[in-house]
């Protein structure tokens, strides 16, 4: 493949690629089975994640979509690009002066529209009008992602207490201590589950009918995460078969937010 192919706002710099090469190396860069560039291969993923591309529609300029796909289920597989989102987020919190480990998360869920790949484990949001994917998430005060859990659409949020109180928990050290929900997380069994863990649920109620959109505090930082991950057409809709690659995506577009975090802050 040339080495002077056209570039991609999606390529990875040369700084981002000097961090998360080590992660991505499941074996030597220089293995004789080897075919094609590593980075070429994250770049073309990356590519995917943003744009939404179909496999087959990848632009010939990077390596075949076969080739991307194996790599990819290889990274998938190994847990690397949720090992990376961790690893930068410690470093964004020490950035921004913050301890390494947080002692606050938020959780929250928002549904993902079926597509014929996904409609087999699809379910039906009542609340949303929309039969598809429930994405669970944990986020910390920063917003920056700390545990996922991938549902069908008519799972409620306060079954899924337990599982990111646990992931949590284990990703970070167990500093969490508090978790801000809305008022779609109450009741005692949820409440239950998260003592389980060792966090105390904290309703963030309104306090007035509301009208409109209302900002509530805590709650609107895990908003704007979805907002942030919304902008990754991959993650749109939910595309996939199996709901471990739909979770994967969504760790490898947080790993590129941030990555752009790092180099906001460190200029």
């Amino acid at each position: 493949m040339s080495t002077t192919r056209k570039s991609y706002p999606s390529d990875v710099t040369d700084g981002e690629w000097e961090f998360v090469l080590p992660y991505l190396t499941l074996m030597r860069e220089d293995a004789p089975q080897r075919e094609h560039s590593l980075r070429e291969l994250f770049n073309a993923l990356r590519y995917v994640v943003k744009t939404g591309c179909q496999w087959r529609f990848l632009p010939h300029d990077f390596p075949p979509w076969t080739a991307v796909y194996q790599q990819a289920r290889r990274w998938f597989h190994a847990g690397v690009l949720e090992t990376i989102a961790h690893d930068l987020r410690i470093i964004v919190r020490v950035l921004a002066d913050r301890a390494e480990q947080p002692s606050a998360t938020i959780f929250d869920a928002r549904t993902l529209q079926s597509t014929p790949e996904s409609g087999s484990r699809a379910g039906y949001d009542g609340a949303k009008k929309k039969k598809g994917s429930k994405v669970h998430a944990a986020v910390d005060t920063l917003g920056n992602l700390l545990a996922l859990t991938i549902t069908a659409a008519n799972e409620q949020e306060r079954a899924q207490v337990a599982e990111l109180a646990k992931q949590v928990q284990h990703v970070t050290g167990e500093t969490v201590e508090v978790a801000y929900v809305d008022q779609g997380y109450t009741g005692e069994a949820a409440a239950e589950q998260a003592r389980g863990s060792s966090i105390e649920l904290e309703i963030v109620k309104h306090h007035e009918a509301k009208r409109g959109f209302v900002l509530l505090p805590r709650r609107w930082v895990v908003e704007r995460t979805f907002g942030w991950l919304g902008r990754f057409r991959r993650l749109t809709r939910d595309y996939e078969r199996l709901s471990d690659t739909l979770k994967n995506w969504h760790w490898l577009a947080f790993l590129g937010l941030l990555l752009s975090k790092i180099a906001i802050q460190s200029a």
